[in-house]
């Protein structure tokens, strides 16, 4: 006898096996929904029930995963989004990427809580996915297209109804960072759109065809629309009046700025890009021109810029750190220009940025022959990510691998200053200023990243020393990594967390009434402690060894004098004690690696 599902599930994945064309469904037991919920958890559970140990990531054998979580569908604010979770082609990890849009919405209603897809399509092809169940159309007119001109035309071709997810020219040519695009979203780190390339699929196209229950609908619109009045409080201010640009200023003025691939924490052009023009004539600046929201999101954190009568573009804090500061880019029309050309190649900004970065670098000390690539260069900036795009030349088909790689090719003391951990480039947060983010960024599963561990918050509220990291440090980072597991999960947006007083109960109490679960706020810190630990399980499977939770050498030999004459200086001794802290925290051993005992509570069988 089949069990009904808890509400906001459909109980079951769609596994699709595009080599051979077939599909079928893995039920989901309510023991895994309950102990993962949803988008980024229950993304790692499919990867180690359906990913073969050691698989190469491009291979036809990786899983692709597109996960959907319990709130989609709601009327709660932020919970339009979707997890797609992977085998990374750059790090040869584990990495999930969440992006908000109607595809969310759509592919849940398609009647499954994920979509996963094996093998790889004999031409290059749409996968089509509605109540008529999974099927291959050509895709031979798309090819080459941009991700947004292919969405445009595809449901155009489909009618109404459809929502598409698609990959740009950087996907289907396997550049290692590439993304995958819907309704001008991205889910961008880690190589997913290299992933879909590699299956020759340029799109995935979903239609709603079926209803999700909710087991308690009175409550959940109650919550609805508290969560709602909350969504328009001073938490959310800054990303609604301002969005992350403002970080810019923000970040420099306290020295956590990376500039020239973290040869600085300062970058004496952040005034020109990141002070907002407000007169139609003055075109030295961006100046904002719309805002916008994601699907289903009150909170309309993204801003619109143009320079001049330029081409518009989204700007966030780390497309802009990542195309500017780090690259030594001043000009806010470069800067706009480059995010602009990443969005069309289908390509994650903060790796390109921070792999032309290194480049630069290396051509600085003339380590590589490409004396045209220099800090500063705008053209050179634009040049190289379309050689990276187009994987036209070998500088570009070397930088297409990531620094990581790159850096083993060209060796020298290259690898020393590659701004990357575990493989995946670093976001736009000096560690020597940082000591919280700089063990969240060493020990994190998806490598160097601010968005699975947002221990920068800790560093930035006042209550810790910042430049002396310790075991008050090493508690903060776990707690932001804890929340951050069960927002990814649920899924709700991270720019959502400040209007939660008690997070873990609250959160208990929206799961609750949409699944009819008694769910208590223990149970979900116990059930972040338990998506952590899988992911970490996964990345041990797959080959990650102690010394992939460390940081480049360059930010713990080079110290940084900030304005106020203090030295900032992180140690390999004092991350390796704060690492060190994390392991005894989390109940690990020395190594890193878990007790065979506490196995048994991730239901991974």
């Amino acid at each position: 006898m089949v069990s009904t599902p808890p509400g906001g599930y459909f109980g079951q994945a769609l596994v699709v096996d595009v080599t051979a064309g077939t599909c079928e469904t893995l039920p989901l037991p309510g023991q895994v929904l309950r102990g993962y919920v949803g988008g980024a958890g229950l993304g790692v559970w499919l990867l180690h029930r359906l990913g073969p140990p050691g698989v190469d990531p491009l291979g036809p054998a990786a899983p692709l995963a597109f996960v959907f979580s319990p709130l989609v569908g709601t009327p709660l604010t932020t919970s339009a989004k979707f997890a797609v979770v992977a085998k990374s082609p750059l790090t040869g990890l584990l990495t999930d990427a969440l992006a908000s849009s109607q595809f969310a919405i759509a592919g849940k209603l398609t009647g499954h809580d994920a979509i996963v897809i094996r093998g790889r399509a004999a031409r290059p092809s749409v996968l089509l996915i509605d109540g008529d169940g999974a099927r291959l159309t050509d895709a031979e007119h798309l090819a080459g297209m941009p991700a947004a001109d292919a969405d445009k035309k595809l449901r155009g071709e489909l009618g109404r109804g459809w929502r598409v997810a698609a990959i740009g020219p950087a996907g289907e040519r396997g550049v290692r960072y590439a993304t995958i695009s819907h309704d001008g979203r991205h889910a961008g780190r880690g190589g997913l759109g290299a992933v879909m390339g590699a299956k020759n699929l340029k799109a995935i196209a979903v239609r709603a065809a079926a209803k999700v229950g909710i087991a308690a609908p009175d409550l959940v619109l109650a919550a609805a629309r508290d969560l709602r009045q909350r969504s328009f409080g001073p938490a959310t201010a800054k990303y609604r009046e301002l969005g992350t640009l403002a970080n810019l200023l923000t970040f420099n003025a306290i020295s956590t700025l990376p500039t020239r691939n973290f040869q600085s924490a300062t970058f004496e052009g952040a005034e020109r890009l990141g002070a907002e023009q407000t007169t139609d004539d003055d075109v030295a600046g961006m100046r904002r021109v719309a805002r916008s929201s994601c699907a289903s999101c009150t909170i309309g954190c993204e801003h619109i810029y143009r320079v001049g009568t330029g081409k518009k573009a989204r700007v966030e804090y780390e497309n802009v750190f990542a195309l500017g500061p780090m690259c030594g880019v001043s000009d806010p029309a470069a800067v706009l220009a480059a995010s602009a050309r990443c969005d069309d190649l289908g390509i994650d900004t903060i790796s390109a940025g921070g792999t032309i970065a290194w480049a630069m670098e290396c051509a600085q000390r003339g380590l590589i022959d490409a004396p045209w690539l220099r800090f500063g260069d705008s053209a050179a900036l634009l040049r190289a990510l379309d050689e990276i795009g187009a994987r036209s030349t070998p500088l570009g088909c070397l930088l297409a691998e990531g620094s990581m790689r790159a850096s083993r090719t060209v060796r020298g003391d290259s690898a020393s200053f590659a701004p990357h951990v575990k493989g995946l480039e670093m976001p736009g947060y000096e560690p020597r200023t940082l000591h919280s983010m700089a063990l969240g960024l060493a020990v994190n599963a998806r490598g160097a990243d601010h968005n699975r561990s947002g221990a920068y918050e800790a560093d930035l509220s006042g209550d810790l020393d910042r430049l002396d990291g310790g075991d008050a440090h090493v508690t903060a980072a776990i707690e932001t990594e804890d929340r951050a597991a069960v927002m990814d999960s649920l899924i709700l947006c991270k720019f959502l967390r400040g209007v939660f007083s008690s997070p873990f109960e609250e959160w208990a109490g929206l799961l609750s009434a949409v699944t009819g679960w008694d769910v208590c706020g223990a149970e979900l810190r116990e059930t972040a402690r338990r998506i952590v630990l899988a992911k970490r399980v996964y990345n041990i499977r797959e080959g990650w060894q102690p010394a992939d939770d460390w940081l480049p050498d360059r930010l713990l030999s080079e110290p940084l004098t900030l304005p106020s004459g203090r030295v900032a200086t992180l140690t390999a001794g004092r991350l390796r004690a704060m690492i060190d802290s994390y392991y005894r925290f989390r109940g690990l051993d020395p190594q890193g690696r878990p007790d065979p005992a506490d196995l048994a509570g991730l239901h991974l069988d």
